[in-house]
């Protein structure tokens, strides 16, 4: 049978698994497929690459097709998020030196309770922290400032924030480049394998659901490829059901870990897959629950809130918001997946933030249970309120 070939933008991370997979496990081949993955250097390049039509598919930052549909720093051009690829999956670090000033004072360092950290830094007279996130328009800065907004009175602090791409991301902390960054695996492990940084706090712990990385296309171009784009969808919801079952873990990191593909360390792709992280070199590893999600508690359904919430942080008007909102598409996801049995939530939007449990909700087999999806402020976001 003569396949149709989908050329597919990715950057050298974890959560680009799905279309890894997809490709290794036979899944796109199943659905006529054959994805010709082309690894990105960067998010603007893939922005690029995708904006100009060199790409079909590209994974994809989930602010980024909001930012480019709303003309935000640039290519712009209307992109959909067609389906999310992946929840959670960033740490915070900060570099050993700091790490070593901090304990120097007497500052404990528990992974998972920084709170104090940014202010303990203000206290003895640290006045410029430099934070490297990987791309302007990222899941990663936003959770940045949103958590940096919840600190307190940091006025003696100036923070800097630097964009460098995630491969680079080691070698910036190491250099002496920044003192701190938020980032998507494996380059925090490898951070802490080199013994430049030291891991504080798991993305998770700010937004307990945040959506990381969605698949994205041209909107013009999906209009025109509804076929190509069921398909796709058809072969990602499998290979995301595989990720996300324990005893296929250790084939996952190894597949990953091919020179083809991510070219790392299988013990640094590990932590993410595992969800098992070691904050620092030495140190024990620490379970996180749900730091890195695929498939389970609906994780690839674009919610047309997030989009919302997205918007609401890049601080579009009414109107944005609401294009946001149609950037994330639902309905196809729905019109793709529906007639395959997968189980539909029965509304696409939601009130972000109002499930601290694991919660069951309507939808089409009756099945549904969502996860934890709480700020770690406590504060809701109503997607209608637009706050």
């Amino acid at each position: 049978m003569t396949r149709t070939i989908l050329n597919c933008g990715y950057v050298p991370l974890v959560d680009s698994a799905p279309l890894i997979v997809a490709k290794e496990l036979g899944f796109a081949a199943e659905e006529g497929l054959e994805l010709n993955l082309v690894a990105q250097p960067s998010w603007s390049a893939t922005r690029d690459m995708l904006a100009l039509g060199h790409l079909d598919f590209a994974h994809m930052l989930s602010p980024m097709p909001v930012a480019m549909s709303l003309g935000y720093g640039g290519l712009a051009g209307e992109i959909d998020a067609l389906m999310v690829l992946s929840v959670n999956g960033t740490v915070f670090g900060i570099s050993s030196k700091l790490a070593d000033t901090l304990r120097a004072a007497d500052v404990a360092l528990r992974f998972g309770q920084a709170d104090h950290i940014l202010p303990a830094l203000g206290a003895l007279g640290i006045a410029h922290l430099r934070i490297g996130i990987p791309f302007h328009y990222s899941m990663h800065r936003l959770l940045l400032e949103y958590w940096l907004q919840g600190q307190g009175d940091l006025s003696g602090l100036k923070i800097e924030i630097v964009t460098i791409p995630p491969p680079r991301m080691a070698d910036a902390v190491e250099d002496g480049d920044i003192d701190a960054f938020w980032v998507g695996e494996p380059w925090g492990s490898a951070a802490v394998a080199r013994g430049a940084a030291e891991l504080v706090l798991p993305g998770n712990a700010v937004w307990a659901f945040a959506p990381e990385k969605v698949l994205a296309a041209r909107h013009e171009w999906v209009e025109s490829h509804k076929d190509e784009v069921r398909r796709l969808l058809r072969a990602l919801e499998p290979a995301m059901r595989w990720l996300d079952t324990p005893g296929n873990k250790p084939l996952a990191v190894e597949i990953l870990a091919r020179s083809e593909h991510l070219n790392i360390a299988p013990e640094l792709i590990d932590p993410a897959i595992s969800g098992m992280l070691t904050p620092a070199l030495g140190a024990p590893p620490v379970p996180v629950e749900r730091f890195l999600l695929f498939h389970q508690h609906a994780a690839h359904f674009p919610w047309r809130s997030q989009a919302a919430w997205i918007a609401t942080r890049l601080g579009a008007p009414a109107k944005g918001i609401a294009a946001a909102k149609r950037c994330f598409r639902s309905d196809m996801y729905r019109d793709a997946l529906g007639p395959t049995g997968v189980d539909l939530p029965g509304a696409s939007e939601k009130v972000e933030g109002s499930m601290r449990h694991a919660t069951a909700v309507a939808s089409s087999r009756g099945h549904m249970i969502l996860g934890p999806d709480a700020f770690f402020d406590g504060k809701l976001f109503d997607f209608d309120a637009g706050k």
